[in-house]
């Protein structure tokens, strides 16, 4: 779940899920722990978290706290937006591949499911089928007994040809 941060003019940071101001401190730790967040400008709704995480960088990198490698940084500059991109097309890629993957171990027990739902349909037209039977031999008057004789087939008529 995405942690949604609001900027105020003030450039404070409120955190809505605890009702609070937060540091960016606070926020760089919650994105080390695996958190995501998105900041929106309070004002506008403009998604401000790009600025924000870029921030936190910059201070990390004046307080000496957190170095990133000198050549990841001029990669970034040299890139811009280009190194963002690619690297998300990157991960896109990845969750394609893993989603293709899981489609073709699902693959049969989709068809297991189709089946299935084919023999349930078949099940319940065979349940009706019966209830039919069922219902007519309740309903239906039962069938005069004749007596012995007319069971009999009647003998076989010698025809008569016109001479």
């Amino acid at each position: 779940m995405i942690r949604l941060i609001k900027r105020y003019e003030s450039r404070k940071l409120y955190d809505t899920e605890e009702s609070r101001y937060v540091s960016l401190d606070e926020i760089a730790a919650w994105i080390r722990s695996g958190a995501e967040v998105r900041v929106l400008d309070n004002a506008t709704s403009q998604d401000v978290t790009a600025q924000t995480l870029t921030q936190i960088i910059l201070d990390e990198g004046r307080k000496g706290t957190r170095h990133l490698p000198n050549e990841l940084l001029h990669d970034l500059v040299r890139l811009g937006e280009r190194a963002v991109s690619t690297g998300v097309e990157t991960v896109q890629h990845g969750v394609d591949r893993l989603v293709q993957a899981s489609m073709d171990r699902l693959a049969p027990v989709r068809r297991a499911r189709e089946e299935m739902s084919v023999l349930k349909t078949r099940l319940e037209e065979l349940e009706v089928s019966l209830s039919r039977l069922e219902t007519t031999e309740r309903t239906a008057p039962p069938a005069p007994s004749r007596p012995a004789e007319s069971r009999r087939s009647p003998a076989p008529r010698k025809s008569r040809v016109a001479k």
